[in-house]
């Protein structure tokens, strides 16, 4: 078991940013932390790597606990905090190899040599950090977590701010990562879960909601049927659940919405139908699966 969390409690005077979490995390998972800003989710990473110590609860990183061994659980855990800070007047080699340096490495020159290949920050090693681009910022910021040969990497927003292009490199190289260590990220983007990680845990004001593999929570839990439908002016909501067999309505857009019915009920004539009754125009209707956003939505209350 690489990461175990016990009835983590975690209070900032009076206000409760997590309360009574416990989750494990298995060796080589990959395991996204999802919630809505404000969750709790940078609060967890920072007590998993002993930057901030819990209220109350237990955590055990590799069978090294954070009172009793905090030094010995760093040396086995890789962190990119949120805000990735950087010293920005130093070059990519310089800094990693002070980085090694921190960490006792032996053999520096040939430890940066082989990040930098890894995290492909190559074509921009002779540059300064402060002259980089978010996205070549953020491999340094893996390098330098990684530098050490974790065992356990913990990235918080690892891709937030980021262009398309800036965003696919980097969800590859965590795929990569992943395939040889234990990996948890934390986002409120869903898209990122499902491109990277094999398993999502969703927090929501300081509790767990969800705990479950990407796949189980989009479609183990699919016992419905989602028709997204567009009109050519708004309706209102709970018109639209007086439509028979219509359990639940989302307002997706603009004069778009998402209706669910039960599995076994077509739900597209009675839709159809109650346009006509109420003079509406369907301007587009389709049959669509649930998607890990709309399971979050629903779980966080984000609807």
């Amino acid at each position: 078991m690489s990461i175990i969390v016990k009835n983590i409690t975690k209070l900032y005077g009076k206000q409760k940013a997590l309360d009574n979490v416990s989750f494990t995390i298995d060796a080589g998972e990959v395991v996204g932390l999802l919630g809505p800003n404000g969750a709790g989710k940078s609060t967890m990473m920072k007590i998993i790597t002993c930057f901030l110590p819990p209220s109350s609860g237990e955590v055990t990183v590799n069978g090294f606990d954070i009172y009793e061994h905090s030094l010995e659980l760093r040396r086995k855990v890789g962190y990119l905090p949120e805000n990735n800070p950087l010293y920005l007047d130093m070059y990519i080699k310089e800094y990693l190899e002070y980085t090694a340096g921190v960490y006792g490495i032996k053999n520096k020159t040939q430890r940066v040599k082989e990040m930098i290949e890894i995290t492909g920050l190559g074509p921009e090693q002779k540059k300064k950090i402060g002259a980089l681009s978010k996205g070549y910022r953020q491999r340094v910021g893996l390098a330098q977590a990684m530098i050490h040969n974790p065992d356990v990497l913990i990235l918080d927003e690892p891709t937030s701010g980021l262009d398309p292009n800036q965003l696919l490199d980097i969800r590859n190289l965590i795929k990569e990562i992943g395939r040889e260590k234990t990996v948890m990220l934390s986002t409120h983007i869903m898209q990122e879960v499902e491109a990277v990680c094999s398993r999502a845990i969703i927090i929501d004001k300081g509790k767990i909601v969800a705990d479950d593999t990407t796949g189980h929570l989009i479609g183990g839990s699919t016992n419905i049927n989602i028709i997204k439908v567009e009109f050519n002016m708004s309706v209102d909501s709970e018109s639209l659940l007086k439509i028979v067999n219509v359990k639940n309505v989302r307002n997706v857009g603009e004069n778009i919405y998402e209706l669910e019915s039960e599995p076994e009920k077509d739900i597209r004539e009675d839709i159809f139908n109650f346009a006509v009754s109420k003079e509406l125009t369907v301007l587009s209707m389709q049959k669509t699966e649930q998607s890990l956003e709309s399971v979050f939505q629903k779980l966080t209350g984000e609807v």
